[in-house]
């Protein structure tokens, strides 16, 4: 591994890392295949013996109480030591469950998804468009509840303007943009490259807080995310969108799950100030904040939609909220807006999540994903923890 890539536990984990109940995933050379975790003063705890697997550890109903005595599991060492490589890996803290995202959810990342709707994946377009488009629709759009009467309002408005969208009738319709972003187990992990396809001339971070939820519905905990985009491709066409979202290394979640406990609730969440840092080898920075409060529809909300009497997850999910960053930050030429060079150093941060860190690669020269769903189930076959 590349030392300037190397990151330590110190640069990763919350604020408030004493007090924070963290579960997760490694790869455990010792133990020789993926690993749920506690982290617990600096080292990972083994919950193979609780669970073999992230996604049926957090669907116990007494899970709070069973991870309160961290010495009863065994001890795979200190968690610097997964991330400098010397005794495995820092998945992603993710297995079975489905990988699921909302769009749209903010009103000023909606804004420019319109724009990019309009302007069929060229950048310079857009910047003509977004300079029409952004009195009607900011004014609109700002503080608005999705699918209030109000909202109708401003969607009969805007169809008579001419400038109703697709992306508009998710935004502040009644019906919400969810859609599978990545494959269970595809997921890469804090400190893995990230990939975005070789054809792409136009994509970005979409840094996000990303819900572990139950089979049942329960909001049970959160981390940070990375829904990598790639806007040209989408911009083309809304049915580009599985191109456009699911690549390799495309996804990056974590670094851990933060469990609700009683000094940690997803009201904290709804508070939270989502931080963007992208540092480019040739010098270039952007940086950004986005506050949860300024979501269009509650994180609740968003829940009841993915999971209900029309559609279930056994195995849970890990649900992006969407985010309010579309970058616009000139950075090839004037106009061009922001898009990724090969090399960015990507930063996606909180105070009660910690950070998610991740390098930007072409996805053909990503490590490939191999490791899927029957791989899990031999590796852990061979251990008998099954």
């Amino acid at each position: 591994m590349n030392s300037q890539k190397v990151l330590s536990a110190q640069s990763i984990l919350p604020q408030d890392m004493d007090e924070a109940l963290l579960v997760g995933r490694v790869w455990s050379k010792e133990a020789g295949g993926p690993c749920p975790v506690l982290l617990k003063d600096g080292r990972l705890r083994d919950l193979s013996s609780l669970s073999p697997t992230l996604s049926s550890l957090l669907e116990l109903e007494e899970l709070i109480s069973n991870l309160n005595d961290a010495d009863q599991f065994a001890d795979l060492g200190p968690l610097d030591d997964f991330l400098d490589g010397a005794a495995g890996e820092l998945l992603a803290p993710a297995d079975l469950q489905a990988i699921k995202a909302a769009g749209v959810t903010f009103a000023d990342s909606m804004l420019e998804r319109v724009i990019e709707e309009q302007a069929k994946g060229d950048p310079l377009r857009a910047q003509e468009i977004r300079g029409r488009l952004a009195p009607v629709l900011g004014d609109n759009l700002r503080g608005l509840v999705a699918g209030s009467e109000k909202a109708a309002e401003v969607k009969n408005l805007l169809q008579e303007l001419g400038l109703w969208s697709q992306y508009l009738e998710v935004g502040i319709g009644p019906d919400a943009e969810i859609f599978t972003k990545a494959q269970p187990m595809s997921s890469v992990g804090c400190g893995a490259l990230i990939g975005i396809h070789p054809k792409s001339d136009w994509n970005n971070p979409e840094p996000e807080v990303v819900l572990a939820v139950t089979s049942t519905g329960k909001i049970i905990g959160a981390t940070l995310g990375n829904d990598v985009n790639l806007r040209d491709f989408e911009g083309r066409s809304a049915l580009l969108l599985s191109k456009a979202k699911d690549n390799n290394a495309s996804c990056s979640i974590g670094p851990f799950i933060r469990l609700f406990d009683g000094g940690f609730s997803l009201e904290d969440i709804k508070k939270a100030e989502i931080a963007l840092e992208v540092q480019g080898a040739e010098g270039f920075t952007m940086t950004g904040v986005s506050p949860l409060a300024a979501i269009s529809r509650t994180p609740e909300d968003l829940v009841s939609q993915l999971l209900n009497d029309n559609h279930q997850y056994p195995d849970g999910v890990v649900f992006f909220l969407g985010t309010m960053f579309a970058p616009v930050k000139d950075r090839r030429g004037a106009g061009l807006g922001f898009t990724h060079e090969i090399g960015d150093r990507v930063e996606i941060s909180t105070p009660q999540l910690g950070r998610l860190i991740n390098w930007v690669e072409h996805s053909n020269r990503c490590p490939r994903w191999t490791f899927g769903i029957a791989a899990l189930m031999k590796n852990l076959a061979q251990r008998a923890l099954l």
